[in-house]
């Protein structure tokens, strides 16, 4: 089965109004691919090229990029640094020996309430699960280390360097934007946040732009020529940081990024994908897949909540990469 193929049947599989693929091997654009409409109503405007998906969950690698800047220019010493010290505001026992490695890796343990109360699930670098308290915190530590938005960090930094003109954190509705649908028996809706500061799941992001955003690191920072971002920087973000925990089956990652050490059960990458490959994925739909060792970086959006089902949710993610590997070796 070809690519375009998969992307449509799993569109539909899902009742997502809309797909995209981009991919890019050796800096250059290999195939470009748009279907279906901007929400499930009959008023809808097609996808293009230009069209903005919300990304939820993919924002964690633009975040984990400004950490590892905060690394390389000594704002923090290490990632097994404690980060009781830079929240006077939360329960110092309760963040206990949590340090920033563990925050980034999902091995922290701590969860929140539906109040927002924070709690301890597991002792830090005893087990995996994914929560979003982790998010918060990191987003608050980068915001008290640059004293700015990170946002406007990776504005300054990379975004205007690149021209990644269609990423951003968006608080007003515009066109270009695709709605999200939860609810397949309803209109879809736009997943806008209050400011753009980068503390809600609120960016949005064209397919072209994520898949630019992918090639940079695929490139180790390097741009026509001019090294935007430092190599030590992709390469801390990207490389697996995550302790060693005794259950070998659970995913490895970098700051935030999935990353293909040796392929584990659990991973949401596929056996057939190569060692050092890496991939982020986000709730509404879209995965960014970096292989290094084909030169390949892989855009793919949707825009429904909630993807693949339950059971099914692995076995479908782990296929789409391991398509591509078989696709490009």
């Amino acid at each position: 089965m070809n690519l375009q193929l998969y992307v449509d049947m799993i569109k539909e599989k899902n009742n997502s109004s809309a797909s995209a693929i981009y991919i890019l091997k050796d800096n250059k654009v290999v195939y470009e691919y748009y279907n279906g409409y901007h929400s499930n109503t009959a008023d809808s405007l097609p996808i293009t090229s230009a069209s903005q998906f919300n990304v939820a969950s993919v924002r964690k690698s633009y975040l984990g990029l400004v950490l590892a800047y905060a690394l390389y220019e000594g704002k923090i010493k290490s990632l097994d640094e404690y980060v009781y010290p830079y929240f006077d505001d939360l329960d110092k026992k309760l963040l206990g020996k949590t340090t920033i490695r563990h925050l980034v890796t999902h091995s922290h343990g701590l969860n929140t309430k539906e109040n927002g109360e924070m709690f301890r699930e597991f002792e830090p670098g005893e087990k995996w699960a994914y929560r979003g308290i982790n998010v918060l915190l990191i987003t608050r530590l980068v915001h008290y280390l640059y004293k700015k938005p990170f946002p406007e960090f990776l504005k300054e930094k990379v975004f205007s360097p690149l021209g990644l003109n269609e990423t951003g954190w968006y608080s007003q509705e515009n066109e270009r934007l695709v709605k999200v649908i939860t609810d397949p028996s309803k209109e879809g809706a736009f997943h806008i946040g209050t400011s753009s500061c980068g503390t809600e799941a609120n960016l949005h992001v064209s397919a072209r732009d994520l898949a630019q955003w992918g090639n940079l690191h695929l490139n180790r920072g390097l741009y026509h020529g001019k090294q935007i971002v430092p190599k030590d920087v992709i390469d801390m973000a990207t490389t697996i940081q995550s302790p060693k925990l005794t259950n070998s089956q659970i995913p490895k990652h970098g700051l935030f990024w999935y990353v293909q050490g040796a392929p584990s059960i659990y991973s949401e990458l596929g056996d057939r994908v190569p060692k050092g490959s890496y991939q982020i994925i986000g709730v509404t739909g879209p995965t960014l897949l970096v292989i290094p060792t084909y030169k390949i970086v892989v855009a793919k959006m949707y825009n429904k909540r909630f993807n693949y089902g339950g059971e099914n949710y692995l076995f479908y993610l782990r296929e789409f990469s391991n398509l591509v590997a078989d696709t490009f070796k």
